[in-house]
């Protein structure tokens, strides 16, 4: 499996528009904006790729489902469930 990204490239300085009544209450409650900006933004990378891999890949999956549907699994007749 490839990783998402490289946790130990160098950081960027950028800027962002920010709600101020939120990064106010952020503030105050100590979080850390950076952080949970790239924790939230891996969980979008991930969603949105493995989105684009479904896309990518749904005719053979709608294929093989298909196949199953109508041949069944190789191991039909000796599972017991």
């Amino acid at each position: 499996m490839t990783t998402l990204y490289n946790p130990h490239a160098k950081k960027k300085a950028t800027n962002l528009s920010i709600n101020s009544d939120l990064l106010k209450k952020a503030k105050e409650l100590q979080i850390n904006i950076s952080n949970s900006l790239e924790k939230t933004l891996i969980e979008l990378i991930k969603e949105q790729e493995a989105k684009n891999w479904a896309n990518e890949n749904k005719n053979s999956i709608n294929s093989y489902n298909e196949r199953v549907t109508k041949q069944g699994i190789f191991s039909d007749e000796i599972r017991s469930f």
